[in-house]
């Protein structure tokens, strides 16, 4: 069975950070280049974090340049966004995606909630 689950997320305040995991499974993640899109209330679904199927290579929203880091670690099937200097416009559902050579979505997670507030 396919699976993508993050965890990570809660509540923190402004300035702080977090670090988001994406564990996947039933596939193979080696074969995949991974994203991280958020979605906050109201919103359009906003591409995070994209990086490569060796890691080699990775690319990001201009609102999160400099503040978050997107890796992975294929041998244990993990991605990972780690979150610094968090603002209260970075609240949102945070959700990883897997996407074949192609560039074709092929699987995607639930989500875990990120709040930033005071």
């Amino acid at each position: 069975q396919v699976q993508l689950v993050e965890s990570g997320g809660g509540l923190v305040q402004p300035g702080g950070s977090l670090r988001l995991s994406c564990a996947a499974s039933g596939f193979t993640l080696s074969r995949h280049s991974m994203s991280w899109y958020r979605q906050a209330p109201g919103k359009g679904r906003e591409l995070v974090a994209a990086i490569s199927i060796t890691g080699g290579d990775t690319r990001y929203a201009d609102s999160v340049k400099g503040r978050f880091t997107i890796s992975r670690d294929n041998d244990k099937n993990m991605v990972y966004l780690q979150m610094n200097s968090l603002k209260p416009e970075d609240t949102a559902v945070y959700r990883c995606e897997a996407y074949t050579t192609w560039g074709v979505r092929a699987y995607w997670g639930q989500g875990t909630q990120v709040t930033v507030s005071s």
